[in-house]
């Protein structure tokens, strides 16, 4: 198949290979008194980010309602207004919030919030329908999952949304969402540095599409990062909850560093940057990945897409990699 675009799992939606991560672009908001943004943005660089960035063959775009408390739905509505018909959008729905204060408030999906958080969404993004809806909340109980099956099936019958799918790290219940016939993919977490087996394995189980969240190592692997970095507090790297398993104490982990340059020489081959080189091995992964780095500015933008243009590690890189990473499994 073209490197450059993969299948959305059983939507048949077509999508750029690599697409474009907007939380970043939301700017600062909080959740539990944590900083959860990635520091101040400035809305028209977002824009010009989101314009360059399909102009270079980038179509999927990932947000949340959440991420900026609405603020990233909004910008990216107001960058893909008249472009709707080159797109594919991703946003995400289970987490409450007061956009006044730019504050998580607490979790909802019962039908009704279901509702009127894709109808919220749908406004803010200037658009009639959301391409993949996904579940933001990845530790939902597993009972919970017919009823929220039948309330996104019958979004899908009202042509509110096509498709929709679970952003969780758990196999067991990827399985279970994948049942609903309109069920076409995870978000999970998925790199060079940590790779999930178990979840692509359901994912070819049920004909369902990889979306990759965190492809960079939360910025880890663009190599910006050494042991003497340090993160503002304003970002939620710098506060590092204990989710944030790629920074500690404000700081980059230093036994992801020492991974890293293990295996930089490989990842920057053939010309590419760092960034390009986590990108091409996600791309090599499966041919279900579909990595969603973060971008908030037009370098950015233009680095990610130079990763299609590098495609796909080869079979031989990864499994050096893989030597390199799990010597013991050799």
């Amino acid at each position: 198949m073209n490197d450059s675009f993969r299948i959305l799992g059983r939507s048949g939606l077509r999508v750029s290979a690599i697409g474009f991560g907007a939380w970043a672009i939301g700017g600062p908001f909080m959740a539990h008194g944590k900083p959860a943004g990635w520091g101040e943005v400035d809305d028209e660089e977002s824009v010009a980010a989101v314009h360059r960035a399909l102009d270079l063959g980038i179509t999927f775009f990932d947000t949340a309602d959440v991420y900026g408390t609405g603020r990233s739905e909004r910008v990216l509505g107001r960058a893909l207004s008249g472009r709707w018909d080159e797109v594919v959008i991703a946003s995400k729905f289970g987490n409450t919030f007061d956009a006044a204060t730019r504050t998580l408030t607490g979790q909802d999906v019962s039908p009704g919030y279901i509702r009127q958080a894709c109808r919220a969404s749908l406004e803010r993004l200037g658009t009639d329908h959301i391409d993949l809806y996904q579940l933001h909340l990845g530790d939902v109980p597993l009972e919970r999952v017919d009823e929220l099956i039948a309330t996104l099936e019958e979004l899908v019958d009202e042509g509110l949304i096509r498709a929709y799918g679970w952003s969780t790290d758990d196999p067991e219940r990827v399985a279970a969402f994948a049942k609903g016939p309109h069920c076409a993919a995870v978000q999970h977490d998925l790199s060079v540095l940590h790779d999930a087996p178990a979840v692509l394995a359901v994912c070819d189980t049920h004909d369902l599409a990889s979306v990759n969240r965190g492809p960079l190592a939360m910025g880890l692997l663009t190599g910006k990062y050494g042991p003497d970095s340090r993160l503002p507090m304003d970002d939620v790297r710098g506060d590092s909850p204990a989710w944030m398993t790629f920074f500690k104490d404000g700081g980059p982990a230093p036994e992801f560093l020492a991974m890293l340059d293990a295996i930089r020489d490989i990842l920057t081959s053939g010309g590419r940057t760092l960034a390009q080189g986590a990108l091409g091995w996600l791309l090599a992964r499966s041919e279900r990945t579909v990595p969603i780095p973060g971008i908030r500015t037009v370098g950015q933008a233009e680095q990610n897409a130079g990763a299609l243009r590098h495609g796909p590690l080869d079979r031989a890189q990864l499994e050096q990699i893989h030597d390199l990473l799990h010597p013991q499994a050799g």
